[in-house]
């Protein structure tokens, strides 16, 4: 006769696997900002777009995210994180200074496509952080600033 798990054990397994789980902890050390690499003080961008750059963008674009309380938990924290390290590392305007000009002509079309795609910021990412929804407005600017971007460098 095959003995079934009942909901009781199961539910003990979850629970004890969840707190398990709690004792593997994200790295949320940050780097310091060289404010003569980074994107805003480089470029120096009006109030309205430096706002919607911290804002929308820069929690996983830069080396200086925010990590609300649920990053203490896992396994969310390992999504936040694997969110912020992936961002960082495709685009990270901590580190605008270091990229050679084609490049950063590069990340400028594609901020400008993901923006046009209404894919950035993720709705993912929206969704948790409220403060980081875009209207069509701001999202217009940011394109335009973006754009204007690319035409002003040498």
């Amino acid at each position: 006769m095959k003995k079934r798990f009942s909901l009781k054990k199961i539910s003990l397994i979850l629970a004890i696997t969840f707190l398990f789980i709690q004792s593997f902890r994200i790295d949320k050390s940050t780097k310091p900002i060289d404010a003569s690499k980074d994107l805003i003080s480089i470029t120096t961008p009006n109030t309205e777009v430096t706002l919607l750059l911290k804002t929308a963008c820069y929690d996983c674009h830069s080396n200086q995210p925010t990590f609300p309380w649920y990053t203490n938990i896992a396994p969310i924290s390992w999504w936040i994180k694997h969110h912020i390290n992936e961002g960082s590392h495709h685009l990270n305007f901590s580190e605008w200074g270091t990229y050679v000009l084609k490049r950063k002509n590069h990340k400028l079309d594609e901020c400008v496509e993901m923006l046009e795609k209404n894919e950035m910021p993720m709705a993912s990412y929206t969704w948790m952080h409220q403060k980081a929804k875009i209207t069509d407005a701001q999202r217009l600017l940011l394109i335009e600033w973006f754009k204007g971007l690319k035409e002003s460098n040498p």
